[in-house]
């Protein structure tokens, strides 16, 4: 087992690894730019090593200055938590190549899945279902006319390199294609410096659905359910839930079990999650990620195990602490993400909490790294923190969501709180009818009253 480990994050998925580490008494490092010298997770962590200012560029995304930090500290594995560099396939390949254990996937498999296109391909290969599509890259207006046609109307153009929704465009008919295409290219080009494009079919009223997998890197692998993401603001997740409203247990095992055996087959390592679009009873797989999510909490919560502990586990060449047959849903389980936002517009709100008081009580967790004191800096993303509620069943999480909010105190800036109050009294969201552009309709409404 490892002694000591670097966590290259920060805000609250650092704070997150630190604790797991705590409790497996394994020290912790944190990095941390010049912004974030008073970070919670810098206090937590039992040393700390500054590794730039403020720009992402110069500290959390620079790899030679998260090496240094490994090897001044003599940490022996490295924790990437979620966004940074947790998906880049050349900072695993140069922590593995300096004699430092990455805990995540392969290099290879971090590769494979980070290209659309690969990633679709070899989710066909292992089984997965995938959405109707071309078979790769389309390369001009024309190819992207003729491979549309035979998909069928409506279609979706997203850049091979893509995320975030950026480089995403819908065409719903011929006359719209040419626009939709450049447009796609463009913003791709511009947002990834690759023009790359594919085609797939555009379904009218999908949920999003994703499948966590684990696997121990050694060809056994489980699943974990899934997770309803569809409540999505510009293809941002807003609010997560286990398990799906709509899902049922045999759909649950089937489409378990194929993810299982592709990570198996695959030889996998550590967590990830493959992201579906669900309509009509049918999963079409859509990305992988080779990653801990944000939204991790509600599976821990209704499966009851620590899948940072696991990952750590995995790491260190030991074997996960579970089995298929040992992972038994227990209630239901809520996440809203918390942001530092001005509604009704969703600007960002950095500034100073003035005052912050968690909610408690039974079945609430608050994931977040702020305080009271504490100044949010205006360079990163605006995720300030996550509250996760669990019930016994669906009704009993949305009951001790709306209890948990009104408890939840943060002054000082604006944040989505308003939001979810709002949400969680919506009749759709209560009985659990909505799609993934149900929020944005929703919103777009609101705006008009």
């Amino acid at each position: 087992m490892f002694d000591k480990i670097l966590i290259a994050n920060r805000g609250e998925i650092a704070l997150r690894v630190v604790r797991a580490c705590r409790e497996m008494g394994i020290a912790s490092v944190a990095v941390h730019s010049t912004a974030d010298a008073d970070a919670m997770h810098v206090r937590m962590a039992d040393e700390s090593v500054c590794i730039g200012p403020p720009s992402s560029t110069d500290s959390y995304l620079s790899m030679p200055a998260i090496i240094s930090a490994c090897e001044i500290t003599g940490a022996q594995a490295i924790h990437p938590g979620y966004g940074f560099l947790s998906e880049n396939a050349g900072f695993v390949q140069m922590v593995e190549d300096h004699g430092i254990a990455f805990i995540g996937p392969s290099a290879e498999h971090i590769r494979i899945m980070g290209d659309k296109i690969t990633a679709k391909e070899t989710a066909k290969s292992l089984g997965i279902p995938v959405v109707p599509g071309s078979d790769g890259g389309v390369h001009d207006v024309e190819e992207a006319r003729r491979v549309a046609a035979a998909i069928g109307y409506p279609v979706i153009i997203k850049a091979t390199a893509g995320g975030g929704g950026r480089g995403m465009k819908v065409a719903l008919d011929d006359a719209s294609i040419e626009t939709a295409f450049r447009t796609a290219r463009a913003e791709s080009k511009a947002a990834f410096g690759n023009d790359e494009v594919y085609i797939e079919k555009y379904l009218q009223r999908p949920r999003h659905i994703e499948i966590q997998v684990f696997g121990d890197g050694r060809g056994r692998a489980v699943h974990l359910g899934e997770r309803d993401c569809s409540l999505q603001r510009r293809h941002q997740k807003v609010l997560e839930e286990a398990p799906g409203p709509v899902i049922t247990p045999e759909q649950r095992a089937h489409i378990g079990n194929i993810c299982a055996k592709a990570m198996a087959d695959l030889g996998y390592r550590g967590a990830g999650t493959i992201e579906f679009l669900f309509e009509d009873g049918e999963f079409y797989f859509i990305e992988m990620n080779t990653r801990l999510q944000v939204e991790h909490p509600v599976t821990e919560a209704i499966f009851d195990v620590d899948l940072v502990r696991q990952q750590i586990l995995v790491a260190a060449g030991q074997e996960m602490e579970f089995r298929q047959e040992d992972l038994k849903i227990r209630g239901h389980a809520i996440e809203v993400r918390i942001n530092a936002e001005k509604l009704p517009n969703f600007t960002p709100s950095p500034g100073t909490i003035s005052q912050y008081h968690a909610p408690g009580g039974l079945g609430v967790r608050m994931d977040s790294a702020i305080y009271d004191g504490y100044r949010i800096p205006p360079y990163y993303d605006s995720l300030i923190g996550k509250l996760i509620v669990r019930g016994s069943n669906r009704q009993e999480a949305l009951a001790r969501l709306s209890r948990a909010l009104d408890e939840l105190i943060v002054d000082g800036v604006d944040t989505t709180l308003p939001l979810f109050r709002a949400l969680v009294e919506n009749p759709d969201i209560q009985r659990g009818d909505y799609s993934i552009h149900w929020l944005e309709r929703w919103l777009a409404e609101l705006g008009n009253n």
